[in-house]
């Protein structure tokens, strides 16, 4: 019986660091893989969070359309402006090798098709395409989105390792729960498009949860599900 026990132990603790293994492989592969669509204005930009590029093309595309322009990505970097920008950057001496500008895509057609410039670049050329964008277009990049979606990742993966702790753990139930208390609903990709303020909430929720269930507040699964209903509840009462 002893030896049984032991083998049991040995198995769970194999399964457990199997599963942590792909928790956080899963979230890796969020963070290089994901295209976050964004709202700059009226107009909608795509920004890499693998390394932080926006979409350049997509970003004109839309510009023209709504202002019935014909500009041209290639007028911009036929500036002689943009030309010595790009090599400040090339050159620059705080990152090792350099900023690398701009990234052109092989790809034709698909969300990751087009020019994808850095941050640097980026607020360069909206502003190239509009002077009025300067103040939107700084505010816009320097915020910390994709900093605080990264976190809700690394936040999950803590959680997550807290909450097999519990019996009959339901990830799929859980994460819905938090779907329904931070965005008012459910549905695939809603960490993408969050704001500033819903991130910051959804990583408060899974740091307290992971919290409650490693010191003991939080011991059972139903117990858990019966304290993100409260939340919920005391999220959208009306008086």
């Amino acid at each position: 019986m002893f030896l049984n026990i032991k083998l049991f132990y040995i198995f769970f603790n194999i399964f457990y660091i199997f599963f942590i293994s792909l928790v956080k492989f899963k979230i890796k592969c969020m963070k290089t893989n994901v295209v976050m669509v964004r709202k700059m204005g009226v107009f909608d930009v795509n920004q890499r969070t693998k390394d932080g590029m926006f979409n350049a093309n997509s970003l004109l595309k839309q510009w023209n359309i709504a202002n019935e322009s014909k500009k041209e990505i290639k007028d911009y970097f036929d500036n002689k402006s943009t030309q010595e920008f790009i090599e400040v950057l090339k050159n620059d001496t705080s990152t090792i090798g350099g900023i690398v500008p701009m990234i052109k895509s092989k790809a034709s057609k698909g969300e990751n098709a087009g020019t994808w410039m850095h941050p640097y670049l980026f607020i360069d050329f909206a502003m190239w395409i509009n002077p009025k964008f300067k103040f939107e277009v700084i505010k816009f990049v320097y915020d910390e989105l994709i900093k605080y979606r990264n976190d809700a990742g690394d936040n999950y993966i803590s959680l997550s390792a807290s909450g097999v702790k519990l019996k009959g753990y339901d990830f799929v139930e859980v994460a819905k729960a938090m779907q329904w208390i931070v965005f008012g609903k459910t549905g695939k990709e809603l960490r993408q498009s969050a704001t500033q303020k819903e991130l910051v909430e959804l990583n408060d929720l899974q740091s307290k949860l992971s919290f409650a269930i490693d010191m003991g507040y939080i011991s059972t699964y139903p117990q858990l599900m019966s304290e993100l209903r409260k939340i919920w509840n005391q999220k959208n009462r009306k008086f």
